[in-house]
């Protein structure tokens, strides 16, 4: 099992019960799924951007990643339905508590003047998103082998009701919020 797979158990599921006063263990949140998402709009011309874009984030994730296609067919932007339009990677799992380590303590100290990430994001139910800008702060891509530099979307489920409850799980699990 991964360090913070441990140390939720062990440490954190116990200070949050503390701090919100649970009843139950089963009230306390924790994170459900992770999922990773590629938008690459240049897909509709070069059918190698999504095949390109799977292998980056299978490399980043260790898990393979599916490719999203348009639902409607929009004429402006010459494009059909059906078209793959993107990329995405669920993580559940020992694969999650690996990721958010990996993404907490490797990747985000990389991006540049970076000064920790926006605490406003959360959605009202306890569901945590933000952006990357470019793939290469994990340390798993080689520069020399991208053939684009691409943001993505991570977005943190969690079972916390209130954005409070989820700030502060993803602060105990390491989280570098702004202050």
């Amino acid at each position: 099992m991964s360090t913070l797979a441990n140390e939720y158990k062990a440490s954190i599921a116990p200070a949050l019960m503390e701090k919100f006063g649970y009843k139950s263990v089963m009230q306390i949140p924790k994170l459900d799924k992770v999922v990773i998402n590629v938008g690459a709009g240049e897909a509709k011309d070069n059918s190698k951007v999504i095949d390109a874009i799977i292998t980056d984030l299978g490399k980043i994730t260790g898990q393979k990643a599916v490719p999203c296609r348009a639902k409607k067919s929009v004429a402006n932007f010459k494009l059909r339905e059906g078209m793959p339009i993107g990329a995405k990677v669920t993580l559940r799992g020992e694969r999650m508590y690996e990721f958010v380590e990996r993404l907490f303590n490797a990747a985000l100290p990389r991006v540049r003047d970076f000064r920790g990430i926006n605490p406003n994001a959360f959605d009202g139910r306890g569901n945590y998103a933000m952006g990357v800008k470019e793939q290469l702060i994990f340390p798993e891509i080689e520069y020399e082998k991208i053939d684009k530099v691409r943001g993505m979307d991570i977005i943190f489920v969690t079972t916390a009701n209130t954005d409070e409850e989820a700030r502060e799980l993803l602060t105990l699990m390491g989280a570098p919020f702004a202050k």
